[in-house]
């Protein structure tokens, strides 16, 4: 199989410590290409050091993540690097009202500002959302139809999951679809139109069936992609070759 984990954090601990054996094991699983967000001013240069000395294998998106959308957002900056560095993405950046602060009233102006350059730059976005999805559907409202991107570690009902789909978006399915209990995950993730899939792990944050987080790797995309098919009823191929087609498109890989 080949395969594309499309949100990976490695330049977070225990990833980075171990980069190439980290690396190595995600080749030889048959992951070959790994999209790597940064969501601070602090984590782009990391990003764009790591992308620039993994040619063809780690591929660069930034942005500023909800959690910290209070901190100063040079857009100039930001542009600058994005062109400098030739990132795949916008991201990551959503909404987040699980947090207490920064409040929406702070994170939507930043989340739109980053929308607005995706738009102009003509790249996609790597959104995160927890308990705002009604506020971030709004959002996107009005930059679609020329907006794209991919909600990421999509955990939700089908329902919730076909109004991110008429904006054009695609979803990113991660390690919870491998966990019996994770219905609404699984269901999506059966039913979703394989041709708006995305495969993920966001390494070092969200586990596995039996994998806690920090033991993730981008090697265990391979497992998400083996319970998708189990769901659905194919060969993992088919969900491998589709899925990575579906990046490499959205992503320009």
């Amino acid at each position: 199989m080949d395969l594309i984990d499309t949100h990976c954090h490695l330049t977070e601990r225990p990833l980075c410590e171990s980069l190439a054996a980290v690396l190595d094991r995600a080749a030889r699983a048959g992951v070959t290409r790994i999209v790597v967000p940064a969501y601070d001013p602090p984590s782009w240069p990391l990003v764009q050091a790591l992308a620039a000395a993994n040619p063809g294998t780690i591929y660069p998106a930034l942005g500023l993540h909800p959690w910290v959308a209070d901190q100063r957002l040079d857009l100039g900056d930001l542009a600058n690097r994005l062109r400098d560095c030739r990132a795949v993405a916008i991201g990551e950046v959503g909404l987040d009202t699980r947090i207490e602060s920064p409040d929406l009233l702070v994170q939507i102006p930043a989340l739109e500002q980053q929308l607005e350059l995706a738009r102009d730059l003509g790249l996609p976005v790597i959104l995160h959302c927890r308990g705002a999805f009604a506020e971030l559907a709004d959002v996107l409202e009005r930059f679609s139809p020329r907006l794209q991107g991919v909600l990421h570690a999509f955990s939700r009902s089908p329902e919730l999951a076909r109004r991110f789909l008429r904006l054009g978006l695609h979803l990113g399915i991660g390690g919870s679809v491998t966990r019996p209990r994770a219905r609404n995950t699984r269901a999506t993730a059966n039913t979703l139109p394989l041709e708006r899939l995305l495969l993920e792990t966001d390494a070092p944050s969200i586990g596995l069936e039996g994998i806690p987080p920090e033991a993730v790797e981008p090697r265990h995309v391979r497992d998400v992609a083996e319970t998708v098919a189990h769901l659905r009823g194919v060969e993992p191929d088919r969900i491998a070759d589709a899925t990575t087609r579906n990046a490499a498109q959205l992503f320009g890989l």
